[in-house]
């Protein structure tokens, strides 16, 4: 885990802070973030964390509403099946131009990235794992060097933390998953028809783990949910 928590000092750093902490699902759908009170735990004012809680709101982490405040985005059962059906439509074609174009470097970087996500399933930090996991899907869209297609999927996957953290059915389903390392032997193999047909059994497996009604949560405090 970066330690941008500890000293933020600018709207990016801590804008990069309160986004690890939705990923990682310490911060949960639906929960109010105070201006007040962020300001209070990251020792900033109230001028850096608004701007960071409206670089959020652009990325579509953060719902800002008029009078009430900023609050985590809370994907509705619509827009959760939207989110994975437009991954399903673009992320095997970014697999399959992955696998043309691979090198031993990216190779590399993936087993490593595999292998950080396994060491924080080992030490008990699944939300973490589940971050990882979800950046190993960036990655492949990176190597398929098509930048328009990988901004896109950076956001679905961003937005795919906060459907799991409202409708995932086992909370470690994704980790416990294998195909991650199914698509690294499809990749060194420059096996293109191959790591698309796998990326696609992937998504539609990780559709069928949502539990697609509308789910409600009760969390930690916000103070214990930041905590350094």
């Amino acid at each position: 885990m970066s330690d941008t928590r500890s000293h933020p000092a600018s709207p990016d750093t801590l804008a990069i802070s309160l986004t690890e902490a939705i990923h990682e699902h310490r911060v949960l759908p639906g929960m109010k973030l105070s201006e007040d009170e962020v300001g209070d735990i990251y020792g900033v004012g109230r001028t850096v964390v608004r701007q960071a809680l409206r670089s959020l709101a652009h990325d579509g982490l953060v719902s800002i509403e008029r009078n009430r405040g900023a609050f985590v985005a809370r994907p509705s059962v619509k827009e959760a099946r939207e989110v994975f059906e437009a991954r399903a439509l673009l992320e095997p074609r970014m697999a399959r131009a992955a696998a043309e174009r691979t090198t031993k470097e990216d190779m590399a970087l993936l087993r490593a990235h595999i292998a950080d996500e396994h060491a924080a399933l080992d030490a008990g930090q699944h939300g973490r794992a589940l971050n990882l996991s979800g950046h190993f899907h960036v990655e492949i869209a990176r190597i398929a060097d098509q930048a328009t297609v990988e901004g896109f999927i950076r956001q679905l996957v961003s937005r795919s933390s906060l459907v799991i953290a409202l409708y995932w059915r086992r909370r470690n389903a994704m980790c416990e998953s294998h195909a991650h390392h199914a698509l690294l032997e499809a990749l060194s193999a420059h096996d293109g028809a191959g790591a698309e047909e796998l990326m696609k059994g992937h998504l539609l497996d990780l559709l069928s783990q949502l539990d697609l009604r509308d789910q409600a949560w009760t969390g930690v405090s916000l103070r214990e949910a930041l905590r350094p």
